[in-house]
């Protein structure tokens, strides 16, 4: 029986996806310059791919076009940090929400936290970390919902990849992953956006507390209720 050949990704692709894995990696810092001839020469292609490529990540947000300094890796700062988890903060949970209550299969969210576990370096751990969150909200039942929020997933990557370079904190959002997993699964939709909630907000609190980033009080409004609830006040 003949075997279809697989396709070869074209060059572009080709440098697209690594330059991406060396900046989300850390390898690539940002601010650094990205020059098309050095660029080409390691990839073993043309200029073409090359800028091509650049020129996608750029419309992205991985990288910036300036007339005067060129192409360079983008800058990750306090601003930044709260755009890109502004737009989680208000899209993700939601479409975690939306994804448990028509009990979509969580199946990918499972396998990319049991890889994250067992990762031997931060580049896998960083890639199945990543999968892991898209793993929950693209199933929510809206193609929109879920491009949107793959638009801000390499910024989003780009801002943590700076985050645990200064301050690694591996196991605990490892720990929170679990925890979202788990009411996910448990069908507890509401409680599964909550933790959600809580988790990317008190990550980037951490990592840039500057960014002046505090939990609305609609998020703690339900918990609040309980706590009255149980103590008779309500």
């Amino acid at each position: 029986m003949t075997s279809v050949p697989t396709p070869i990704p074209s060059r572009t692709q080709y440098v697209l996806e690594e330059i991406k894995r060396r900046i989300l990696t850390g390898r690539l810092t940002p601010g650094q310059a990205l020059v098309e001839t050095d660029l080409a020469a390691q990839f073993g292609v043309s200029k073409t791919p090359v800028r091509e490529a650049l020129k996608t990540l750029a419309g992205t947000g991985l990288v910036v076009m300036s007339q005067y300094k060129g192409v360079t890796v983008r800058m990750v700062d306090a601003d930044m940090a709260r755009e890109v988890y502004d737009v989680r903060l208000l899209l993700e949970p939601e479409a975690l929400k939306r994804a448990v209550k028509r009990g979509a299969s969580l199946d990918a969210a499972r396998e990319a936290l049991t890889r994250a576990d067992e990762a031997d370096d931060t580049a896998e751990r960083s890639l199945a970390n990543r999968e892991f969150h898209r793993a929950l909200y693209l199933p929510c039942g809206n193609p929109l919902l879920g491009r949107m929020l793959d638009e801000v997933r390499d910024q989003a990557a780009l801002v943590s990849a700076v985050a645990w370079a200064a301050d690694p904190s591996w196991e605990r959002e490892a720990s929170e992953h679990r925890e979202i997993l788990r009411l996910a699964l448990g069908g507890d939709a509401d409680g599964a956006a909550r933790a959600l909630h809580a988790h990317i907000a008190s990550f980037v609190r951490r990592a840039f507390p500057e960014a002046g980033f505090e939990t609305p009080a609609t998020q703690d409004a339900p918990q609040a209720q309980e706590a009255q609830e149980e103590d008779g006040q309500a």
